[in-house]
């Protein structure tokens, strides 16, 4: 595959122990589709931890570390200082997944949004971008950027919404990231933010092994299936894959600084 047709799954969770099994094959079919770089998500210190330690071991893997909103009642005191000292690993290019969860709400929304705010403030004083996961939680998500990251680097992970919120999250001057379900026959409004927003905000992610797109839907995910998520892009703005590739690719290089 030429230079000019790399993709880029700037969100999964490949160290899982769903991939425990065959992690090196599907590293492989990642690669024979075309996927050059790969982002590896933590939603925990432990987690964390395992993407650091995937990102040293393959060249093409880079490394986000942070307390995901469902782990926030686990995190210790020091937790703090614990992700500074992941964060400065060369291979780590953001944190998260940080952000507000109402659908599990398993931990209490004061807290979550506690270690929201507390690793927003993180990532701004490191100079890095931040990875959102909102679920159910959107009108307090953006108050909360809104307030403490307006013009802060980051990106809304596996967007879901309608043209509205994509809208505030622009306006906030976070990318959008589409996964699987933007490959969903129903899901008019997530295509009609595909075909709106500008293309040099948006990136495309995989959040394997969760999230497999159509007609995988209902497997267990993984990386090669990015191609078929930019591929739904390409289509919904009536563009050639490798031009939504190209530019995607670019606009992950600028929001995390790769190189």
């Amino acid at each position: 595959m030429s230079n000019e047709f790399r993709l880029i799954d700037t969100h999964t969770h490949v160290a899982s122990a769903q991939f425990d099994a065959d992690r090196a094959d599907i590293l492989v079919r990642a690669a024979e589709a075309g996927v050059a770089r790969i982002i590896e998500i933590g939603y925990n210190l432990e987690t964390s931890r395992a993407a650091v330690a995937l990102a040293e071991s393959h060249p093409q893997i880079y490394a986000v570390v942070g307390v995901q909103p469902n782990h926030a009642h686990e995190a210790p005191e020091n937790w703090n200082d614990q992700l500074r000292a992941l964060a400065a690993h060369p291979k780590v290019v953001g944190i998260g997944e940080i952000g507000m969860d109402y659908y599990w709400k398993v931990a209490p929304p004061d807290l979550q949004e506690r270690l929201f705010r507390d690793q927003l403030t993180l990532a701004r004083e490191l100079g890095m971008p931040v990875v959102i996961h909102c679920r159910e939680a959107q009108d307090d998500t953006l108050r909360i950027l809104d307030d403490a990251a307006r013009h802060q680097p980051g990106v809304m992970h596996s967007f879901s919404g309608d043209w509205a919120f994509a809208q505030a999250c622009l306006d906030i001057g976070f990318m959008l990231s589409f996964s699987g379900p933007l490959t969903f026959s129903k899901a008019t409004e997530l295509h009609e933010v595909a075909r709106l927003a500008p293309l040099e905000m948006l990136l495309t992610e995989t959040d394997s092994p969760y999230l497999s797109p159509h007609p995988q839907r209902g497997k267990r995910n993984e990386p090669a299936r990015v191609r078929l998520v930019a591929e739904c892009l390409a289509a919904l703005r009536g563009l050639p894959l490798d031009v939504v590739a190209h530019q995607v690719w670019r606009n992950a290089e600028r929001i995390f600084h790769l190189t």
